[in-house]
């Protein structure tokens, strides 16, 4: 799994329309995301670190979850931008999330088995596992 990560506001328009995971690492506006969703109409999962989550309007929230957009909150640790402008999901961890969910683990339960082996952030391993339920 594959996320874009944008640094500032300016990178915005500069998305591709194919772009489906964004991490906003800049404090975003409601401005800011509705450019987000006319630069990437494809758009599926926006990830923002926790201390922006806890600012963001209830309604842009609202707005995202009508659109079909999921809001995640959680870091992208370890990730170097000026090396790769996007964030890699090891794929060995999305297996290992597919796994634990059909073996009867809840999604709590799988979220923090895997936390604890990986960096990743619970909301992303939850939105993994609900997608790995559905596939």
């Amino acid at each position: 799994m594959k996320i874009r990560v944008v640094s500032s506001k300016d990178e915005i328009s500069e998305l591709g329309s194919n772009e489906r995971n964004v991490h906003l690492a800049f404090r975003p506006s409601n401005v800011d995301f509705l450019d987000l969703m006319g630069s990437c109409p494809r758009l599926r999962v926006v990830q923002v670190p926790p201390s922006y989550h806890k600012t963001l309007s209830k309604a842009i929230k609202l707005f995202l979850e009508m659109q079909g957009i999921t809001l995640l909150e959680g870091d992208v640790w370890g990730h170097r931008k000026d090396i790769d402008e996007y964030y890699i999901v090891d794929e060995e961890a999305i297996e290992e999330i597919g796994t634990l969910i059909k073996e009867g683990e809840s999604i709590e339960e799988a979220a923090a088995q895997i936390q604890r082996k990986t960096r990743l952030a619970p909301d992303l391993i939850k939105y993994i596992a609900r997608s790995k339920i559905t596939a």
